[in-house]
């Protein structure tokens, strides 16, 4: 399929403006110190129903001999042949603000040809993080969204059914130690998700106008320091709900998003164009390949001969030009959908605009 696209460039200047939205503090940014970590281990899936690993993956037979033999059961690995096992990885995510005690939801994966993990009971695991310590442990039974079913050679599978979850799988053993001293602190950093100048400064003028001028500084564009009022310090934690709970105009860059794999186009309300006259077409050229038999006459010693005859069948779209005046992502999306574009159809056309100059966006190609 080839698409026509004629793009002429109308100059006009920009005269719609930018209507920020108001978010939380807390949606925005995180205080410094305050964060997660990653919990990962490998460990054993039982109670598949021959499902699991095949006997030629030798690392699961070896973990299942291994925790039977730390139950006083001593098996060699030739005594064991079971498709009812799989070697996992788990992985978890565990903030600075758990206890021990606590629960945590965890995340299972088959990492060897196990078919499905549908029924399967996860063996107790340790969860270690990057330090090599055990902050963790998780057990339980698996919740597969997907199943892998076959049969006389059909197959019939939804979604993954090789990983899974626990909810509250997992028991928090070792706390992790935050870098930041609730009791002592006079001065913490709020750090944006989204990194931006404008919104930095927003940041700033709404926490000052709120808790008083002083309390809020930008330094960054993705750093807010805060200094603790005399009558917040050593109670963080009512410092820190009067933060979040302040409204904020945030300030995002225009961004147009394109996955061409799935044919999904995401615009940002921030997005604008110059006035731009856009022509789209197509041309689509089909090829059919029909069989035509041969057959001898009768009584003759001829053979019955298969041949292809090729049909080709060329369809060319009229292209129509439309005018867009308009500068916000409105009025081209309108002006799109009149003349009956696609969204296949559309990620071309933007990426012509953008190469025009008149899209005034950053293009992102997932």
């Amino acid at each position: 399929m080839r698409f026509l696209l004629l793009i002429i460039v109308m100059v006009s200047p920009l005269v719609l403006g930018v209507t920020a939205e108001a978010a939380r503090v807390k949606d925005i940014g995180s205080f410094h110190g305050v964060r997660e970590n990653q919990l990962v281990g490998s460990g054993l899936v039982v109670g598949l129903q021959r499902t699991g690993d095949s006997p030629r993956n030798e690392a699961a037979i070896r973990t299942l001999a291994g925790r039977l033999q730390g139950l006083g059961v001593s098996l060699q690995m030739d005594e064991i042949a079971s498709r009812n096992i799989a070697m996992v990885m788990v992985t978890a995510t565990i903030k600075s603000d758990h206890r021990t005690g606590a629960r945590l939801d965890v995340t299972v994966a088959s990492t060897g040809d196990a078919s499905s993990l549908e029924g399967g009971q996860l063996l107790l695991t340790p969860l270690l993080a990057t330090d090599g310590q055990v902050y963790a442990v998780a057990e339980g039974a698996l919740v597969v969204g997907g199943y892998n079913a076959s049969a006389s050679g059909s197959t019939n599978r939804k979604n993954s059914p090789t990983s899974g979850r626990i909810a509250s799988g997992a028991i928090v053993e070792r706390e992790v130690q935050s870098s930041l001293n609730y009791d002592e602190a006079t001065q913490v950093d709020f750090v944006l998700k989204d990194p931006d100048f404008t919104t930095a400064l927003r940041v700033e003028e709404a926490l000052n106008a709120a808790l008083g001028e002083g309390v809020a500084h930008a330094t960054t564009s993705a750093t807010v320091v805060l200094s603790v009022p005399e009558e917040f310090v050593g109670k963080f934690a009512r410092f820190a709900a009067a933060i979040e709970v302040v409204d904020v105009e945030i300030d995002t860059p225009a961004r147009v998003v394109i996955n061409e794999r799935t044919g999904t186009v995401v615009m940002g309300a921030d997005v604008r164009i110059s006035a731009v006259a856009i022509a789209h077409g197509g041309l689509t050229i089909e090829v059919r390949r029909a069989p035509v038999i041969s057959q001898p006459g009768a009584f003759s010693r001829g053979e019955t001969v298969s041949t292809a005859m090729m049909q080709i069948e060329v369809n060319e779209k009229d292209g129509k030009l439309r005018l867009v005046e308009g500068v916000d992502i409105g009025t081209l999306v309108s002006a799109l959908n009149t003349m009956g574009v696609k969204p296949r159809d559309l990620m071309v056309i933007l990426q012509a605009i953008k190469s025009s100059g008149s899209l005034h966006a950053e293009l992102v190609t997932i």
